[in-house]
This record gives structure tokens, C-alpha cells and sequence, in this order.
């Protein structure tokens, strides 16, 4: 059965930031840190989901898509990240996940969309091996009390984006601005995944998944100085986390000293540990040029001048879809599992209407250009069995607040009112008209 799906993630939708035992996560204190997130923004309410998860659940019903990824949040279950379990967290997931079931609709978990807890955090984070172990520990313990109704599980959310933005140049949670020196906080992430995939198949979890954000790499020119940056950004952003878990191997580092002084004997074994899906996330190809001379980093980012954008700034090319996942197929082969279009969606300047309509006419646009190379990719041989629209919900946008929205629904952040939008429908619409053995 193919799945067609919406997406969102624990800090951006859930609120209730300090309510029934949860913990802080490092968003919670990254948030509240004066010039952190635009305008002050804080996800202490976000969309208000804890609260109102079931008008939520019946907004995915009222879509009539058979499957949902969100994520669990680690502070709510653990609150010190390891040790006391919060009973109140782990039932309000499990009535969640009741709630979505009734509906015919499949709970699709991601176990960390970045909010770390505080105190593993305070403790060195992912630049730590111990948080790899707690990350199995935790996977332990929500696995045990839902692995009986969730056949798919995620594993970590962009491991990528959470390195680089978070570690290496501060302007995600949890702020660090250490360059190369973010390199163990991806070899922890992904010693914690392959740690995790043990803990969830222990559990009876059938199927396990990691999410990744790929992109496809466009070097500026035929010169070999563009040609060796492009590469050196394909192997930071994509290789670097995929073929530990597909190959057993780091590709070469050798362009990001002191590279990953951190492995230990055993580690990629463990990293390696087979696994039944890839979660992709799409959103752009990414344009690439030699550095200035003295720059930190042996890249730097071209930009798509000549494509239409989002609300965000990123450039629309939807057949970058279709060349993301055929270069997949081309160079992991049969080492490539099952993928899954865990993420795809766009913001735009939405405005809701006096007659309480929204209609964004261009995210429709986008969406079906991108299921359309989606669709070619799949005829061209590569194994697709999922795609999910980011967001179900206008939410917090991380570093950017409340100031992007991707969803198919608009939020009133004062009101907490939910509008579906003209891209509700027409997914809505789409999603009737497939037939579910495609």
C-alpha cells in the first residue's frame, strides 16, 4: 500500500512546553534566548496540538490520507532525557496513536526531530557518545509501549540540518558555532540511530526507518575548483549520512579535518544495521561554487537565480525530485532500501480572506509538480512507497518563528482556530484519487 501522508514535529505543533511532567528540551532554552528566533518566538503554545490533537486527527481523517508522521518528544517521555519515565507523556502518544488508528489512518514516529532534552544537553549533547546510548534507551521505552500498533518507526529527523544548523554555526538549538568541530555530533547521531534500530526491533518494532534531508548537488560551472567543492558538499550533506547506514563506510573526510577522529572500533557495525525504509526529505537542489580564498569551509553556497522561490527564499525545482532520487538509485544500487518522501511542501505568504478562505493557489502548484517527478523517478525504477506533505499545520518554523507557514491548514497563533486551505482540498481531493496499490 502506498502512502500518502502529512507531516509535523513535536516542538512545532504541541505546546504545552512545561505541562504534565515534560521536561525543557534545548529548544525550549534556545527559544527563550534573546536574538535567537525571529521576533522572540517561542514554541510554549505553538499550534496548541497537546491540547487539541483531536480536532487534528480529524482534520487528517477529513484529508483522507492513510498515514501520519509526527514526532515523539523526548523531554515529555524522559524528562531528564534517561532514568524516570513520564507516564502522563507516554499516554498522551498512545491515545494519539489509538485516536489515528480508529481513523485509518497509520502513526508514522520519528523518535528525535531535535529537541534534545536540557539536561543530555548540559552534558556535552551529540557531541557526546553517552547521548547515543540514552537515544537507544528512550527508543527502548517508547517502542515498548507502542511497537504493537506502529509498524514503521523513524529513527532520527535530518541528522544533516540538526548537525550543521545546531553544531556548526549556532543558528539552530542548541546555538554552537563550532565549523569541522560538529563533526562528532553526526557520528553520535548516527551511532545513536544504529543503537536505536537494535532497541526498536528488541521491542517487536517490524520496520525501521532513518530520515534524512537530501539534496541533489549542482557544481557552478565545469571548472574543477566548482567540481571539487560540489563534491566536498555532496559528501557533508548527503554521503556523510547515508553511506555509513547503507555502505559500513565514511566516504572521505579528508576535506573536514580532523574528520571523525571520534569512531571507535565497531561503531559503522553497529551504524550498518539493516534497515527496511529511507526517509527523504526533499526541498531543493543546492548550487555550489570554489570558496573565497581564507573561507572556513571548502564550499560555498551559488544559489538557483533562476528559479521561481518560496515564501522562504529556497528555489522551486521540482524535477530536482525526480534527479534526487534516480542519482539514489544510481549509486547505492541494491544497497538502497525502500524510500519514503518523508518531508515535501513549500511556505507561502498565505492571507487568510474575509470570507475565511485561504487560496494558495502556488503551494497546489508545488505539490503536484513534485508528485509528478516523484512519479518519474518511480517509473524510472526507483522503489518509492510513500510521500508526505509538510505541514498538516501552519507551525513554529524554528529559527524563523511563526513567520513561514508551510500547512495545509492556517493557525490563528491567537485564536488557535484551524482553516483548511485550498491545498487541503486539493490534496484531499488527490489523495481520493489514487488508487492505494500504486
Amino acid at each position: 500500500m502506498f502512502l500518502w501522508g502529512t507531516a509535523t514535529a513535536a516542538y512545532q505543533i504541541e505546546g504545552a512546553a512545561d505541562e504534565d511532567g515534560r521536561g525543557p528540551s534545548v529548544w525550549d532554552v534556545f527559544a527563550h534566548e534573546p536574538g535567537r528566533v525571529r521576533d522572540g518566538h517561542t514554541g510554549d503554545v505553538a499550534c496548541d496540538h497537546y491540547h487539541r490533537w483531536p480536532e487534528d486527527v480529524a482534520l487528517m481523517a477529513g484529508l483522507g490520507v492513510n498515514a501520519y508522521r509526527f514526532s515523539v518528544s523526548w523531554p515529555r517521555v524522559l524528562p531528564s532525557g534517561a532514568g524516570e519515565v513520564n507516564a502522563k507523556g507516554l499516554d498522551f502518544y498512545e491515545r494519539l496513536v489509538d485516536a489515528l488508528l480508529e481513523k485509518g489512518v497509520q502513526p508514522v514516529p520519528t523518535l528525535f526531530h531535535w529537541d534534545l532534552p536540557q539536561a543530555l544537553e548540559e552534558r556535552g549533547g551529540w557531541l557526546s557518545r553517552d547521548t547515543a546510548a540514552r537515544f537507544a534507551d528512550y527508543a527502548a521505552v517508547v517502542a515498548g509501549r507502542l511497537a504493537d500498533r506502529v509498524p514503521l518507526w523513524i529513527t532520527l529527523n535530518e541528522p544533516f540540518v540538526h548537525m550543521a544548523y545546531g553544531y556548526a554555526m549556532g543558528v539552530h538549538a542548541p546555538g554552537r558555532a563550532l565549523l569541522t568541530g560538529a563533526l562528532p555530533a553526526a557520528h553520535h547521531q548516527l551511532l545513536g540511530h544504529g543503537l536505536a534500530v537494535r532497541a526498536l526491533r528488541a521491542a517487536g518494532a517490524r520496520e525501521v526507518a532513518i530520515t534524512n534531508n537530501c539534496t541533489p548537488v549542482r557544481p557552478a560551472s565545469t571548472e574543477e575548483p566548482d567540481l571539487r567543492a560540489a563534491e566536498a558538499y555532496d559528501i557533508l550533506h548527503n554521503r556523510l549520512f547515508l553511506d555509513p547506514v547503507l555502505l559500513g563506510a565514511y566516504p572521505d573526510l579528508s576535506a573536514y579535518p580532523p574528520g571523525m577522529d571520534c569512531v571507535r572500533d565497531g561503531d559503522l557495525e553497529v551504524i550498518a544495521a539493516p534497515i527496511d525504509a529511507l526517509g527523504v526529505n526533499y526541498y531543493n537542489p543546492t548550487r555550489i561554487a570554489a570558496p573565497e580564498a581564507g573561507a572556513g569551509l571548502p564550499f560555498a553556497d551559488a544559489g538557483l537565480p533562476d528559479h521561481p522561490t518560496t515564501a522562504f527564499g529556497w528555489p522551486i525545482v521540482p524535477d530536482g525530485l525526480r534527479e534526487l532520487l534516480t542519482g539514489l538509485k544510481d549509486r547505492y544500487g541494491a544497497a538502497l532500501p525502500p524510500i519514503h518522501i518523508t518531508e515535501n511542501g513549500c511556505s507561502q505568504e498565505d492571507v487568510l480572506t474575509g470570507d475565511g478562505t485561504v487560496e494558495d493557489e502556488g503551494r497546489i502548484a508545488f505539490l503536484r509538480d513534485h508528485i509528478a517527478a516523484m512519479r518519474r523517478a518511480m517509473a524510472e525504477g526507483v522503489d518509492v512507497r510513500g510521500y508526505f506533505v509538510w505541514s498538516l499545520l501552519d507551525n513554529f518554523e524554528w529559527a524563523e518563528g511563526y513567520h513561514q507557514r508551510f500547512g495545509l491548514v492556517h493557525v490563528d497563533y491567537t485564536t488557535q482556530r484551524r482553516t483548511p486551505k485550498a491545498s487541503y482540498r486539493w490534496y484531499a481531493e488527490w489523495v481520493r484519487s489514487q488508487n492505494t496499490d500504486t
